[in-house]
């Protein structure tokens, strides 16, 4: 249509167009169709008006193709700018967005009716911010593109973008306003950072292999240690194994040196005096025929003289009593529990098999030592009401339990602490595996105290041969008797 272009550039030749297309209609007309003539006038004022109806018809023609071709482009448009593999948008000054494309919506999470005349802001994650305002600030500033990099929200989720900005002017708007480009660069920053992280790792693994040289040379290092220090260790242990000899051999010593000074206070300075209270009683009958006043004074020596026997008794009962020796364990422990009742006003029953006598002496002996200082240390420390002692015989050995109603104590924390006086359970337990035994201590705050202790009765006693030597050895060197 070149031609129709170039007639309709005026009004002339416009209507000198319209002219020769009304002509060669009349001319094309059957004759019969053709009117009569009239007068002059009606006829200017009829072509008058054809002319502008054949005007109008070519404005019309002209008008269509332009719509069409505008509608064309208008998709084209459409098809690149809805379309595009980037996000478009027209933001204000106030950072408001005034126009987006569908790819832009898509990236932010947000139908495109929805987004329209919201703040590019409440996109923007809230550490990216500072970089995105101050970004705004040269686009509205500067001349020129600028380029950010910064991290926005979809649906609440961040990605990175890269942005493209330039200042759009409007002549028929006062309002500033600029145009961005958007593009996702979530996969490109997360390859940088994956790029970062075998770099950091390479420089790990060049320090993990020094570090792995070092260790090796440590290593060697130990190794050649290793040997002194197993030697060590074994010389260690050989000093805690004397260690632990010296102190049975101490313990020997004093349960002899005990039994010495038990027989000796009962053997000598009992029977002694009891020969003086003897020969006072002789003095007194004799003296009764004669004054009344020696009589008394010889009988108030007599008293003194027993108490001095009672005293003596005791004292050896204490050492070690002699009934231990003579009559067995058993009533050893009674005549101990009676004079423990009397004194701290605690009840105390006992209940035993009688084999527990045919244990040889030593084993006895450490049964009632181990009782005798339970028992005083439930006299001390435990505020018990009563206590029970049971002993019974199960899977070869002679098992003792001393167990009270006391207000118990915390076995962890007074057994294990640096701090630790209870020097008796110490020796409890050390007497224990000197013949062989086992001791165990169960107690908690407020639920009283039981003392087990544990005797083979086959003279067998752990630790090897050479403990056994040793412990007898220690025994052949105590002091005679």
């Amino acid at each position: 249509m070149p031609t129709k272009s170039n007639s309709s550039g005026t009004p002339a030749a416009l209507r000198r167009g319209a002219e020769i297309r009304l002509r060669k209609q009349r001319t094309g007309r059957r004759p019969e169709a053709r009117g009569p003539k009239s007068a002059a006038d009606i006829k200017r004022l009829l072509h008058e008006l054809q002319v502008h109806q054949v005007e109008l018809e070519m404005q019309n023609a002209e008008l269509r193709e332009a719509r069409d071709r505008t509608e064309t482009l208008l998709e084209k448009y459409t098809d690149l700018y809805d379309f595009a593999p980037v996000g478009y948008f027209s933001l204000d000054d106030h950072g408001v967005i005034v126009e987006a494309n569908l790819t832009g919506a898509a990236m932010l999470g947000v139908e495109r009716s929805r987004l329209i005349r919201k703040r590019m802001f409440s996109f923007v994650v809230s550490e990216s911010l500072p970089l995105f305002r101050a970004f705004l600030d040269r686009i509205f500033t500067q001349t020129g593109k600028q380029v950010c990099e910064a991290a926005l929200l979809k649906k609440g989720s961040p990605f990175w973008a890269s942005l493209h900005g330039t200042s759009n002017p409007s002549l028929q708007s006062p309002r500033k306003s600029c145009r961005l480009a958007v593009s996702d660069i979530t996969f490109l920053k997360q390859g940088e950072e994956a790029q970062r992280r075998m770099e950091a790792l390479a420089i790990s693994n060049r320090d993990l292999t020094r570090e792995i040289v070092r260790r090796e040379a440590v290593e060697r290092a130990l190794r050649k240690s290793e040997l002194n220090s197993r030697q060590l260790l074994d010389r260690s242990h050989l000093m805690q194994e004397q260690l632990r000899l010296l102190s049975r051999q101490v313990l020997y010593a004093q349960e002899e040196e005990r039994k010495k000074i038990s027989r000796e206070l009962h053997d000598v300075i009992a029977q002694t005096l009891t020969s003086i209270n003897v020969r006072l009683a002789a003095l007194k009958k004799e003296a009764s025929l004669n004054t009344r006043g020696i009589e008394h004074s010889i009988a108030r020596t007599q008293h003194l003289v027993e108490h001095s026997v009672s005293i003596v008794h005791r004292f050896a009962r204490e050492l070690r009593p002699t009934v231990l020796d003579d009559l067995g364990l058993i009533p050893a422990l009674h005549g101990f529990m009676k004079t423990f009742k009397q004194e701290t006003g605690i009840h105390v029953s006992l209940a035993a098999f009688a084999g527990v006598d045919r244990m040889n002496g030593d084993k006895r002996t450490v049964l009632y030592r181990v009782a005798q200082e339970a028992l005083n240390n439930v006299a001390r420390h435990a505020q018990a009401s009563q206590v029970g002692v049971r002993i019974q015989k199960m899977d070869g050995a002679v098992s003792m339990k001393i167990k009270d109603n006391g207000i118990g104590f915390d076995t962890e924390r007074t057994l294990y602490s640096k701090k630790n006086k209870r020097l008796g359970l110490l020796g409890m337990r050390e007497r224990l595996e000197m013949v062989g035994g086992r001791f165990n201590v169960t107690s908690a705050p407020g639920r009283g105290t039981t003392v087990l202790a544990k005797i083979p009765l086959l003279d067998h006693k752990p630790g090897g041969g050479n403990t056994r030597r040793a412990a007898r050895a220690g025994k052949d060197n105590l002091p005679a008797k």
